[in-house]
């Protein structure tokens, strides 16, 4: 039997019967007014799970833009770029995109000694007068690639062993795992995958030690747009099917990670694609990849970016994915393996402020509410508007919440139901047990957003649990400052106390209340931390 209260906002009835395991919020009619936006009741089931998430739920991706001078792969050696990367660990770090189908790797055998793995991270900082150079030389090199990109005019790009040192050393200094984008575009006559030059890049990784997973293209629905070379599903899944292989002649790798295909979100011959993947090269993957975003970067406005129903057609999107998988290869994983806001390279002066932060968290929630495993972000650092770390390496909105995600959110899903007063759901809430490296069993963490402009509340059970308090919102009031590029933490504007140390992140306790307070256009995170959830209490 399921244990159950009932709240009325003007008076509280217990009906129990052991322990909490349900409850239900009901706001009054009467607590609404002019001056408050939403009214919402909630209905929670906290004796089981609805989904478990990896622990690297949230990762993040390098763009292989970075690498188009190889110089650029230094930036990854600034201190406050792995300071910055250790904090959201445990993640993936996926390096690919466009450019990976571009990429041959070029050894340069005669400089393997100049770069020693031995060394400590320490050691391996980059120089302030080499990182000022590179930062105002990469500005220019982004318009470059904004011209190739709108263009879609793309050179080969070589790369030889420092890009592979550079991003092993990042990922290992800052304790992320490694995946590394292969070029799919090299083929042979008959069409299949030309294997030699990843062989060789393999070969190399292994003598030097190198744990790391690897994929094989990108977004290869668009080959032929980039290249003017078609490869259907069937042949992509043979081709992965060949990788693997040669994984397996590896001592190294042979259990190695491998994920793919990496297509876009589904549309016309994209699903056509995916089938065919799935048929031939389902059991080469550990997981199968998508990418999805919301809107076009060039032509989106900020309605869109607080607009429920964009953020809603993700469910539709990834419904269709996770069937497709679960009838090839029933069990599969499925990850998000690139996503953001807006496609295109983000939209300027929106998907790096504060307002992308809506579209950023509410598909967090609803990505794992719906079974997906991994959401990889596009970009921690890199070419475009959609990244979370600034041309001058400061961290951005979107990094702030995802570390906020990082240090409060486990990977235990939980039912959660909003039941709204008024019409405009704009009030969006997810439910996680709480990350139980921050909080004791049973803890729980309310993940919730305001998209209007007034202010909202939340029916919550006030007698059962003290509560902590993160909310974030712009510096400045109103919609103007949707466009800020910064955040504040329960009325504290975050930023790094210096290159290797961030800022405490300390939550607000509340008093017992009978509800939540969302501020208008805010982002909160409310652990609820003597819930007692049956479901996020560790079996003993």
């Amino acid at each position: 039997m399921k244990s159950e209260f009932v709240l009325i906002c003007s008076a509280l009835l217990w009906i129990t019967d052991g322990f909490l395991s349900n409850f239900t919020g009901i706001c009054s009619p009467g607590l609404t007014d002019e001056s408050v936006g939403e009214s919402v009741r909630v209905s929670v089931d906290l004796s089981r799970l609805v989904h478990r998430v990896d622990p690297r739920f949230l990762s993040v991706t390098i763009d292989a833009s970075l690498a188009s001078e190889e110089k650029f792969m230094y930036l990854l050696s600034a201190l406050k770029v792995r300071t910055l990367a250790r904090a959201l660990t445990p993640a993936f770090l996926r390096f690919g995109g466009t450019r990976q189908d571009f990429m041959v790797f070029t050894p340069q055998y005669d400089r393997l000694s100049t770069f020693n793995a031995e060394r400590s991270c320490e050691e391996l900082q980059l120089p302030s007068w080499l990182e000022e150079k590179l930062k105002k030389d990469w500005t220019q090199q982004q318009s470059v690639l904004m011209r190739e990109d709108l263009q879609r005019k793309y050179k080969r790009l070589k790369f030889t062993e420092f890009t592979v040192d550079l991003l092993h050393s990042f990922t290992n200094c800052s304790g992320m795992d490694l995946i590394f984008g292969l070029n799919a575009l090299l083929r042979t006559a008959d069409n299949s995958w030309n294997s030699s030059n990843a062989r060789t890049l393999m070969q190399y990784c292994e003598s030097r030690q190198y744990n790391m997973s690897w994929e094989l293209g990108n977004e290869p629905n668009s080959f032929e747009k980039k290249a003017g070379i078609r490869v259907d599903g069937y042949q992509l899944g043979l081709d992965f099917t060949r990788l693997r292989e040669m994984m397996s002649e590896s001592k190294l790798y042979q259990n190695a990670g491998l994920y793919g295909p990496d297509v876009g979100q589904p549309r016309d011959h994209r699903v056509d694609l995916l089938e065919g993947f799935l048929q031939s090269g389902a059991d080469a993957v550990d997981a199968c990849t998508w990418h999805h975003y919301y809107v076009n970067g060039r032509d989106t406005s900020l309605e869109d970016f607080l607009d429920p129903e964009v953020f809603d057609t993700l469910t539709l999107k990834t419904n269709e994915v996770l069937e497709k998988v679960k009838l090839a290869s029933p069990g599969k994983s499925v990850w998000l393996g690139e996503t953001s806001s807006a496609y295109g390279g983000g939209a300027l002066g929106l998907s790096d402020t504060f307002v992308a932060g809506f579209m950023w968290l509410d598909k967090l929630g609803l990505a794992a509410r719906l079974g997906l495993d991994v959401v990889m972000r596009q970009v921690f650092v890199g070419s475009g508007s959609y990244h979370l770390v600034d041309e001058n390496l400061d961290p951005l909105p979107d990094y702030w919440l995802s570390l906020l995600y990082k240090r409060l959110v486990g990977p235990e899903v939980l039912k959660i139901e909003a039941f709204s007063l008024g019409r405009s759901k704009r009030v969006r809430l997810y439910l996680h047990c709480a990350n139980r490296k921050s909080y004791r069993d049973g803890a729980v963490t309310l993940i919730s957003m305001n998209l209007s402009k007034k202010p909202a509340r939340i029916c919550v059970p006030a007698s059962s649990s003290t509560v902590e308090a993160f909310v974030l919102q712009s510096e400045q009031p109103g919609e103007e400052g949707l466009y800020s590029r910064s955040v504040r933490l329960n009325g504290e504007t975050l930023k790094m106390v210096d290159d290797e140390t961030l800022p405490d992140l300390k939550g607000v306790r509340l008093p017992a209340a009978e509800h939540l307070q969302l501020p208008a256009y805010s982002l909160a995170f409310f652990v609820l931390t003597e819930a007692q959830a049956a479901a996020c209490r560790t079996l003993h």
